[in-house]
């Protein structure tokens, strides 16, 4: 494995909200309940040990000054509002989550309780925070620009097959940044003169079909938008990919260690760990109301080059140079 750093600042210098007068209860044990996908997932084990290392680093300690409570999906979105409810019953004193249907589990839940998410593909247009610089209500967090980062996956993807004609997206609707990504995917598109093919796969149950119907329209290339549950599927959609001899393109690094062709992203872990601040900034005080959404800074590019050896592809040595992580 070749490893080398690169990273990008987005969306320029971020607002820092003033802690609330009130402090925290001194003695007092706070409770976190986290809501999460998979607790035997080690992609998901990792997350959450960043979060935890964030909160050691502000001086928050299990079994000192916190608890927490996790419930998991256990790759079952139906149980989230279920689970979401359990943890308001425990009177848990924030919620950690992820992205956005976890986030409206959470949210369905409860209106008082602290809600902090770690990566929400667009939390204004799901009505999840009034804005990025005002959130308004008792949730905020990190969100992610799931439209550009796909429109430079498509780029990417662009020159690892430049003469492909034909690529799907693979997606779900229930994914908020599903139709305004495909609505940039099809100008960005454009000019290279490429038909894009939309599949729909809302649970592991579709993927079999939708990668065979890629196979039919002579898809020569997949692009995968990122939606949470597809985490959870990352095994099945490599070998998937393999099977169907498909250069496949992610958001997520777990997809490339899978097996997945490349990544470009921002660094998960880094974001579940800078969950962690807001954590600390609500339990000393601050309102989430008044805590700016913030975006990402570290971005990972992966490239398997196993993975392309076996689809008969040569990546390019400008994107070989770029990425941070290449797994021989």
């Amino acid at each position: 494995m070749e490893r080398r750093r690169f990273i990008e600042v987005i969306a320029g210098g971020f607002l820092v909200a003033p802690l609330a007068a009130e402090a925290q209860q001194p003695g007092k044990v706070y409770r976190i309940g986290i809501l999460g996908e998979k607790a035997s997932d080690p992609s998901e084990a990792r997350l959450w040990e960043a979060f935890r290392v964030g909160l050691r680093e502000r001086g928050w300690i299990e079994g000192k000054n916190i608890l927490i409570e996790s419930r998991w999906a256990e790759g079952n979105s139906a149980r989230l509002p279920e689970l979401a409810a359990d943890l308001v019953r425990l009177r848990v004193d924030l919620i950690v989550t992820r992205g956005s249907i976890f986030v409206q589990a959470a949210k369905a839940a409860t209106s008082s309780i602290p809600i902090v998410f770690t990566s929400h593909a667009d939390p204004v247009s799901t009505g999840h925070v009034a804005s990025l610089a005002r959130p308004g209500g008792n949730i905020t967090g990190l969100a992610i620009l799931m439209t550009d980062l796909n429109v430079k996956g498509l780029e990417m993807l662009i020159s690892v097959v430049p003469k492909a004609k034909r690529i799907a997206v693979l997606g779900s609707p229930d994914a908020p940044s599903y139709a305004p990504s495909l609505k940039a995917l099809e100008e960005a598109a454009r000019p290279f003169q490429l038909q894009l093919q939309t599949v729909v796969a809302r649970t592991g149950a579709d993927l079999e079909s939708a990668f065979s119907a890629m196979a039919r329209a002579h898809a020569q290339a997949v692009l995968v938008l990122g939606f949470g549950p597809y985490i959870a599927e990352r095994q099945r959609i490599a070998e998937l990919a393999i099977r169907y001899r498909l250069p496949t393109f992610f958001t997520w690094r777990d997809h490339v260690e899978a097996g997945g062709l490349m990544s470009y992203g921002p660094d998960f872990s880094d974001l579940v760990r800078r969950g962690a601040i807001y954590v600390d900034k609500i339990l000393r005080g601050a309102k989430p109301a008044d805590l700016p959404v913030e975006q990402p800074t570290k971005f990972e590019l992966v490239i398997n080059l196993k993975t392309a050896k076996a689809l008969g592809l040569t990546i390019p040595q400008s994107l070989l140079r770029q990425a941070d992580e290449v797994i021989q």
